[in-house]
């Protein structure tokens, strides 16, 4: 393909991208985010915009190694029953509405600081759908604090969420260091979402309580089965890969050797574990590598970099990072606004990934569309007949966000890593 023809293509086919991706859909067709970052990646090698060696070039594979890894421990605490057992517990828990909500952002922003945040949204959601329902409680209140929670949680590691994971492989970040600086912003994105669905529905717990306590026998939620040898294998890998990530031993390799050592089993089939694997996040990621990485190696993308390097966009500052972050986040999503501005920053230190990662969760609670936990967490919902729609889930992202940024901003402005503007 021509130069000329090649250099016109290429900034359309990554806005057209982008587009689809805040857009979340194509009209009249059923293409989704995967779908088209998929289709632009394709363009751009058919009509010779990148090379198959340059798009290979372009895709992180350490980053895909640790996703595809993380899944299948997380996997392996599902075959276990571990969340299922969880939810159950949740929803059958018989104290005040208010305790059930803590327990519920207790367990999904713990678990997710340990397994992938998106795989904790997918498994508990129909188990609380269906033990909260059959006690004539609304599911509505806890789901959202479920999705809430595994977001907030997620982001006090870097194995917390895919944008973490990409984060944390750009700026080869410590685990530790990370957790030290990143945990307590987490704990308090948890609290705020905490108090602020309270506050919303206070009036439905209110209600839920009194009609609790009239009920004299209420229906009794029975958790799954646990296969304990199953948990147990999967506790071990856990902190296995803990203490492999305080050796020399590259994060990628790690998980990838822990993952390995999940696949050698007596009981369960690989198929089992690489089913519970989300390729098309994989595949969102590797299509997205390769449409961001061809516009950061154009001379658009120099153009962005040395226009963010002088200093006309100061992305090592707090405002307009969490600017960014909010803004980002609820239109092409977390995940692929992170993919992007990493494509064109120029050697950002490790004060400002930090910052970025926890912004960008936090920033992800606002609105529905703002990160892949919220999404599954209510298509879950409406297959089990509970509908979690925007403006629901609004009423509680837009402060619970609000909150978490602002709180973050004031626990990074005070350990003095980055400066205001």
């Amino acid at each position: 393909m021509p130069d000329a023809a090649a250099g016109w293509l290429l900034p359309v086919v990554f806005v057209a991208t982008y587009l689809a991706m805040a857009a979340g859909r194509v009209p009249r067709f059923r293409i989704d985010r995967t779908g088209m970052a998929f289709i632009g990646a394709v363009v751009l090698l058919a009509c010779g915009a990148v090379t198959s060696r340059q798009a290979a070039g372009f895709i992180d594979l350490p980053t895909l190694v640790m996703l595809f890894g993380l899944m299948v421990l997380s996997t392996q605490f599902e075959i276990a029953g571990a969340y299922g057992w969880c939810a159950a517990r949740i929803a059958g828990y018989r104290g005040s509405p208010l305790v059930l909500l803590a327990l519920v952002v207790a367990v999904a922003g713990g678990l997710s600081a340990v397994v992938a945040n998106d795989v904790v949204a997918f498994a508990m959601t129909p188990l609380l759908c269906a033990g909260l329902t059959a006690r004539g409680l609304d599911p509505r209140p806890y789901l959202i604090a479920l999705a809430g929670a595994s977001n907030a949680g997620s982001a006090a590691t870097i194995i917390g969420n895919p944008q973490n994971i990409l984060i944390a492989q750009a700026g080869a970040l410590d685990f530790w260091r990370f957790l030290l600086v990143c945990g307590p912003p987490a704990l308090m994105g948890m609290a705020c979402v905490f108090a602020t669905v309270a506050f919303v529905w206070h009036g439905a717990f209110r209600r839920q309580a009194a009609a609790t306590n009239s009920v004299a026998d209420p229906p009794t939620v029975h958790p799954p089965a646990v296969d304990r040898p199953a948990l147990a294998k999967a506790l071990a890998a856990t902190m296995l890969l803990v203490a492999l990530f305080a050796s020399p031993l590259p994060h990628e390799v790690a998980v990838a050797g822990v993952a390995a050592l999940l696949f050698v089993s007596r009981r369960h089939e690989t198929r089992s574990l690489m089913a519970g694997v989300d390729w098309s996040l994989i595949v969102l990621f590797a299509s997205l590598f390769v449409v961001t990485g061809a516009m950061s190696a154009s001379a658009y993308g120099a153009g962005a970099a040395a226009w963010i390097a002088l200093g006309r966009v100061d992305l090592a500052a707090l405002g307009p990072l969490a600017g960014f972050s909010l803004l980002a986040s609820n239109t092409v999503g977390n995940v692929p606004a992170v993919m992007l501005l990493l494509s064109v920053w120029p050697a950002p230190g490790e004060a400002a990934l930090q910052a970025l990662a926890v912004l960008s969760t936090h920033a992800g609670n606002l609105l529905l569309i703002g990160s892949l936990a919220n999404l599954i967490v209510s298509e879950r919902a409406r297959r089990s007949g509970v509908v979690l729609d925007f403006r629901t889930h609004a009423r509680c992202g837009i402060p619970m966000a609000l909150a978490s940024l602002g709180a973050s901003l004031a626990w990074f402005s005070l350990l003095g890593p980055l400066a205001w503007r």
